[in-house]
């Protein structure tokens, strides 16, 4: 039951010296979620990875897009948190995709984030780093993938109906325009597929509809999950 935690990966590349300014952005402004930013310092020039490099930009890239952030570093692996961010934070994820996850889960619900540029240096020799660049990038980028569907259904299943419904109108064009012109269907099977490629498209829509509104719905228990977390730490508060 702490005013702040502190994360930070064990490999001896992030310097301990900027614990206290990131637990102040806690303590003293408020932040639930304090992001130590590699990417505007000593990253590139300290780590000799180019495909690690170009995943970091590239998740950078979709998250703040998707989610609406303006995050420095979504992979990093020196944070700082809020109580209210530790008791909320519903942990889903075992691998290096939690960064992403901690770092969608913060934009979603809202909380303060900053970014505190700190220095990074490669990890000391014989150290060998657990991260493998492509079964983790891809699994960090299908982490984004289903936090996006589950996060923004509606636009999520939105967009999979409007590529659908372009693809089944676009192949209806033709038989509706030889139709009206002869007053034949000869193309039956096309028809019929295309038909088939609208419904689903009109129901991939429906269920954003729907996943929306329980959305809202989850965001209302989560201001009530926020209210009972306060109040488990005004209580401790007073016990001290």
């Amino acid at each position: 039951d702490a005013e702040a935690y502190v994360l930070v990966d064990g490999d001896d590349t992030y310097p301990a010296e900027a614990a206290p300014e990131m637990v102040a952005a806690v303590t003293d402004r408020q932040a639930d979620m304090v992001v130590g930013d590699r990417l505007s310092s000593t990253y590139y020039t300290q780590n000799k990875r180019p495909f690690h490099n170009f995943g970091n930009d590239l998740v950078r890239f979709c998250t703040n897009h998707l989610f609406g952030g303006k995050i420095k570093d979504i992979m990093t692996g020196y944070r700082a948190f809020s109580y209210q961010f530790v008791k909320t934070y519903p942990v889903l994820s075992r691998g290096f995709e939690i960064e992403t996850e901690m770092t969608i889960h913060a934009l979603q619900r809202n909380m303060q984030v900053e970014n505190v540029v700190i220095d990074y240096r490669d990890r000391p020799e014989g150290s060998e780093s657990k991260l493998n660049t492509y079964s983790d990038g891809f699994k960090v980028l299908g982490t984004i993938a289903r936090l996006f569907k589950n996060y923004r259904p509606f636009l999520f299943f939105g967009i999979l109906a409007a590529i659908l419904a372009v693809f089944g109108i676009g192949f209806m064009i033709p038989v509706l325009n030889e139709y009206f012109h002869t007053g034949l269907v000869p193309r039956f099977p096309t028809l019929i597929v295309c038909c088939f490629v609208l419904v689903a498209a009109l129901l991939l829509f429906i269920s954003g509809v729907i996943l929306s509104s329980q959305l809202a719905k989850d965001a209302r228990d989560f201001e009530f999950q926020l209210q009972t977390v306060q109040h488990w730490r005004s209580s401790a508060k007073k016990e001290n």
